[in-house]
């Protein structure tokens, strides 16, 4: 009979002992997460500092921070002689990737959209390295556009409190005289533009 009670207590140590296992490795439901739930973002420190729309910086260190340059050239436009064509700005990133429209709003190191600003005032999201500016959103005079880089949360990155983003300016001048024209003085005024004519 002693053999009998030895095995049966193995058998219930076994069976105690795999219960334990199974308990400590989380196989139940109560550490199962769905697919819906939020899950906090290991991705920098967001502050209580915003941007002028009230958007939250997310402070990152230097190293692992992304970078964006701003290059703007005037447009030429094929089909027409260039007049108003507008700007074509181009970006250049160091350690970040855009992401497509419609991405989880969920900040990921490295990822995330551009905002372009025009004299401080939002103009355009951008998700790519590339835009067009018409030439009648730029008006006469000096101008700032900034990019700024954002996390598909929504939050602005950001190096010691200061959002990661370049500048660069656009300068737009009168319009020069067209070669199908030529300036002629007027006894009354300022010189006036007229057609040429043949004789």
């Amino acid at each position: 009979m002693s053999w009998t009670r030895a095995f049966l207590t193995a058998l219930a140590v076994c069976a105690l002992f795999g219960a334990l296992l199974v308990g400590a490795t989380g196989c139940g439901s109560d550490g199962a997460r769905e697919d819906d739930e939020v899950r906090p973002s290991p991705v920098g420190r967001v502050l209580k500092d915003t941007d002028e729309e009230g958007r939250h910086y997310r402070e990152i260190d230097k190293k692992s921070a992304p970078e964006v340059e701003v290059e703007i050239q005037p447009a030429v436009d094929a089909g027409s002689d260039g007049a108003d064509a507008g700007w074509d700005v181009r970006l250049t990133v160091h350690d970040f990737r855009f992401s497509p429209a419609g991405t989880r709003k969920k900040a990921e190191p490295g990822r995330g959209y551009a905002l372009l600003r025009l004299d401080d005032r939002p103009l355009s999201l951008l998700r790519g390295t590339t835009h067009h500016l018409p030439a009648d959103v730029v008006p006469r005079g000096t101008h700032r556009v900034t990019v700024r880089l954002h996390a598909d949360d929504d939050t602005v990155w950001a190096v010691d409190g200061d959002p990661v983003a370049g500048t660069a300016d656009i300068t737009v001048s009168d319009p020069g005289p067209t070669p199908t024209s030529h300036r002629t003085p007027s006894p009354d005024g300022p010189e006036l533009s007229a057609p040429p004519t043949d004789g």
